[in-house]
C-alpha cells in the first residue's frame, strides 16, 4: 500500500500517522506538510514522532510540500511522479476552527483545498479507496435531543451552528462528483476530546473548553444534555480499522460513543472536580445566562438584585478576584458560546455499524477516561485557546 495523508500536524491527523506508520503493510506513506521546504517539512513530522517517543521512518514517512489553501495544489500533485502509485488517500486535513473571524479561512481549506485533492485523486490509475474524514455534526441543529443515524446527513436544509460543520457536509457531497461510489469511505468523528491514554494529547481542541468551564465554575447550560465524547486515540484506531477492512458493509461510518458511553457536561465536570478542590464548586445555570455574563464582562455595574446572575455573586467575587481583567472574561465567554451550544444539542450519534464491521467495541465514556487528565487541564492556558479556538 502507498498512501497519501493530509492533516499529519494536526490533532487527529498526527495519531494516524504515528499509527499508520507501524503497519508493515504501508510501504510509502506520502504527507502533505504546510512548510517552505522539504527540510523544514521533515522537522515538523519528526516532531509529531517526538512527542511521545514514537519512531521516525524517513524511509517510509516522505514529505509533500503543499498547502491546502493553494489553488494549483490539485495540478502540483499531478505532476509530482513521487505520487503516481498512491492507492490510498486518507484526507484528514481541514480547519476546525468555530471563530467567525475564520469563516472565510475554514470555506478556503475544507472545501476550496477538498477540491484539489479530489481532482488529482481522480486521476490516480491505482486509487482504491478514498477515506474522508468528516464529522457527525453535519447533521446540524435540525435534531435534537434524539439519536442521530448515518443515512440522516448530509442535509443541505440543515442549519449549522458554526461554518466548520457546514463546510465537512460540503465536502462529503464534493466526494460524490469527483470519485465513484466503491472508492469512497467517509468516517464522521463525534467530539474528540483528550487522550484515554495518560499522557499529554497532541493538541487541547475542545479540551480547552473543559479547561475553561474548569476556571469559571459557573456553567451555563444543562449539565444532563447527551454529549457525544470520544478520546483521540478510539477516534485512530477506530479509522485505521475500517481503512484495513476490505469486507466493511457501508461507506459511512460514525465514530461515536453512542448509547452506550455518551456523556453529559454534568460527569464530565465532576470527573475532573478533585484536581482543583479550592475553587468553588461547579454550578450549572441557564444558557440564557450567558448574555447576562457578556454584559457583566463588560461593565460589572450593570447587574443589581433584579438581574438573575445577582443571586451567583460569589461567583463574580471569584472572577474578579481569579482573572482580574474583565475584558479577557468576554473574549472566553463569546468563544466558549458556540462549545455550549453543541451541548445543548443532546445529539447521540449511532454507532451500530462501526460496532458491527470491526472489533474496536465500546468508546470508553469521556467521564471515565477524563478523571486522568485533571493536571493536563489545569496546564491550558484558556485565554491563548479562545483566540485560536
Amino acid at each position: 500500500m502507498q498512501l497519501f495523508l493530509t492533516g499529519v500536524t494536526g490533532f487527529l491527523g498526527g495519531e494516524l500517522l504515528v499509527e499508520l506508520a507501524k503497519k508493515q503493510e504501508i510501504k510509502k506513506i506520502y504527507c502533505l506538510v504546510r512548510a517552505q521546504n522539504e527540510e523544514k517539512a521533515i522537522v515538523r513530522l519528526k516532531k509529531v514522532f517526538d512527542l511521545h517517543n514514537d519512531f521516525f521512518d524517513p524511509n517510509k514517512i516522505i514529505p509533500i510540500v503543499g498547502d491546502m489553501t493553494d489553488t494549483q495544489l490539485g495540478d502540483k500533485l499531478m505532476s509530482n511522479p513521487l505520487l503516481k502509485n498512491v492507492d490510498t488517500i486518507l484526507h484528514s486535513a481541514a480547519n476546525t476552527s468555530f471563530s467567525k473571524i475564520y469563516d472565510d479561512l475554514v470555506v478556503k481549506v475544507n472545501i476550496g483545498g477538498t477540491k484539489q485533492i479530489l481532482e488529482w485523486a481522480k486521476s490516480l490509475k491505482k486509487l482504491q479507496v478514498f477515506t474522508y474524514v468528516g464529522t457527525a455534526t453535519i447533521c446540524g441543529t435540525t435534531v435534537k435531543n434524539s439519536v442521530v443515524t448515518e443515512d440522516m446527513s448530509p442535509n443541505l436544509e440543515s442549519k449549522h451552528l458554526v461554518k466548520y460543520s457546514y463546510t465537512k457536509m460540503m465536502g462529503e457531497l464534493l466526494l460524490k462528483e469527483y470519485l465513484p461510489a466503491d472508492k469512497i469511505l467517509i468516517v464522521r468523528p463525534s467530539i474528540i476530546m483528550g487522550d484515554s491514554r495518560q499522557w499529554t494529547p497532541r493538541s487541547y481542541v475542545i479540551l480547552w473548553a473543559l479547561a475553561t468551564l474548569n476556571e469559571l465554575r459557573l456553567c451555563p447550560g444543562n449539565p444532563n444534555s447527551n454529549v457525544d465524547v470520544i478520546s483521540i486515540d478510539y477516534a485512530a484506531k477506530s479509522i485505521i480499522e475500517l481503512l484495513f477492512n476490505k469486507n466493511r458493509k457501508y461507506s459511512v461510518y460514525h465514530i461515536s460513543a453512542g448509547k452506550t458511553s455518551v456523556t453529559t457536561p454534568g460527569k464530565v465536570t465532576d470527573a475532573v472536580a478533585k484536581y482543583s478542590p479550592e475553587k468553588p464548586v461547579f454550578t450549572f445555570v441557564p444558557k440564557t445566562l450567558l448574555a447576562d455574563m457578556k454584559k457583566w464582562s463588560k461593565n460589572t455595574s450593570l447587574i443589581n438584585e433584579e438581574n438573575h446572575l445577582y443571586k451567583y455573586s460569589d461567583y463574580l467575587d471569584y472572577w474578579i478576584n481569579n482573572f482580574g481583567d474583565n475584558s479577557k472574561l468576554r473574549i472566553l465567554f463569546f468563544a466558549l458560546e458556540p462549545y455550549i451550544d453543541f451541548m445543548e444539542l443532546g445529539q447521540i450519534f449511532d454507532n451500530s455499524r462501526l460496532l458491527e464491521d470491526t472489533t474496536i467495541g465500546p468508546s470508553i465514556p469521556a467521564h471515565e477516561y477524563l478523571k486522568v487528565t485533571g493536571e493536563t487541564i489545569k496546564q491550558i492556558n484558556i485565554f491563548e485557546g479562545a483566540v485560536d479556538f
